[in-house]
């Protein structure tokens, strides 16, 4: 039975540890960190310009920061699209080809916003051509996911067989850099051109219309869907347990799906509309803050023995702000099967808990709002944008996840403190 354990686990990690190495998921990955300052940023904007007092609402429109706040928030969570095709296609040929990338995230750009359909507004009686926002904000997110990737892989391609301008020695490496990319600007950019003619004609006219009904909608379908969550988080903290960084190798394939989420219901905040979703990228943050460890840290503040009190006098205190590798791999609980159940369950856990009182309106939506790493227990919980959900956190994490430790570190702790009396 051990040798069957073994072989599972050997054989999971293999699996799990070549689709970490992806470069295409790391590409993604890497770029939705990227922006991940500019959503913050998007973020605190989103919340002053529909702040829920009335009269601070009020001052910021006297003194004319309203308009600006609007102005911020379309150019960072509402063009959110944009950044994110550069970086995926850039960080993609970096991977692929070992160059910086950036005449390659400029083609990506273009391909992408030769996709998107241009509407026209009416100015003083005269028309005049305009950039819809629809597609360029979280409505385009899978597709400028599927174009940074179509297009750096495209221009690794071209740049493979050689289909590009060489130009003799002495010409300066910028003119020269821009003539070896003219080639795959000119292929790609018809690729781009007959792609958008060719869904002109028909009924959804584009194919931003296409991904996002056909695509991105069943999969936030799914992503929404508290049992999916619930096993996808479990999945995660499996890998924890054996060893990788299970969030860097789920993050490629779930942020998108939950982040986009996140953005509509700051949309909705803003536009004053009822929040559309419970489960989004904050709600998953704010209630599996630090991996549930907190608990742990504190129980181990407690403990009868001499190994297990110290440990938890030297990470409690990181503990607090979300830092939870000193416990991770100072109990161990990397492999360790005596605390595997609960390193794998108690996030789930915490977070059926959690949707469930949210449900039922004992607590507040999450408004989507994103949080800085590292803010302690509670103040991570205040861009929720309810004093309930601050109260949640809370409570998940000084007494839900406690409890939920306690008969399995009980035991650990027990088996400590014999040791040491029998030493």
């Amino acid at each position: 039975m051990k040798d069957r354990s073994e072989a599972f686990f050997t054989k999971t990690r293999g699996v799990t540890e070549k689709i970490s190495r992806n470069k295409y998921l790391q590409a993604v990955s890497e770029s939705m960190m990227s922006i991940l300052g500019l959503m913050i940023f998007g973020s605190i904007v989103v919340i002053f310009l529909a702040f829920p007092i009335p009269s601070v609402a009020e001052f910021f429109s006297e003194v004319g920061l309203t308009p600006i706040f609007s102005t911020v928030n379309t150019f960072t969570i509402g063009s959110i699209s944009l950044y994110l095709v550069f970086l995926i296609t850039r960080n993609l040929v970096k991977k692929l080809r070992k160059e910086d990338g950036v005449s390659a995230g400029i083609i990506g750009l273009l391909f992408f916003l030769i996709l998107t359909p241009l509407g026209s507004i009416v100015v003083e009686e005269s028309s005049t051509t305009a950039l819809p926002v629809t597609w360029i904000g979280t409505s385009g997110m899978f597709t400028a996911i599927l174009v940074g990737l179509f297009v750096g892989r495209g221009y690794a391609f071209i740049k493979d067989k050689n289909w590009t301008i060489k130009m003799p020695e002495g010409v300066p490496p910028m003119v020269a850099q821009t003539f070896e990319a003219l080639i795959p600007t000119f292929l790609l950019g018809t690729i781009a051109g007959a792609i958008a003619w060719g869904f002109s004609s028909t009924e959804l006219g584009t194919i931003h219309q296409m991904i996002f009904q056909f695509i991105q909608t069943p999969l936030q379908s799914v992503g929404s869907s508290i049992w999916a969550v619930a096993a996808i988080i479990a999945f995660q903290q499996l890998l924890w347990f054996l060893g990788m960084h299970g969030t860097n190798i789920i993050a490629p394939v779930v942020t998108p799906l939950w982040l986009s989420l996140n953005l509509q219901n700051l949309e909705a905040f803003e536009a004053g509309q009822p929040l559309p979703h419970i489960v989004t990228a904050s709600f998953v943050n704010i209630i599996c803050w630090g991996g549930s460890a907190f608990g742990l840290a504190l129980l181990m503040n407690f403990a009868k023995s001499k190994r297990y009190k110290e440990m938890g006098r030297l990470s409690i205190v990181p503990a607090s702000f979300g830092i939870t590798e000193p416990i991770i791999f100072g109990t161990p609980l990397v492999l360790n099967f005596k605390m595997a159940v609960p390193f794998i369950t108690n996030n789930s856990i915490s977070l059926l808990i959690a949707y469930f009182v949210t449900n039922i309106g004992l607590v507040e939506r999450v408004i989507g709002a994103q949080a800085i790493f590292g803010l302690p227990l509670g103040f991570h919980a205040s861009v929720g944008g309810h004093w309930t959900i601050i109260i949640m956190q809370i409570l998940i994490h000084t007494v839900l996840s406690p409890i939920l430790w306690y008969p399995w570190f009980k035991r650990i702790d027990n088996e400590a403190y014999a040791l040491e009396t029998k030493n």
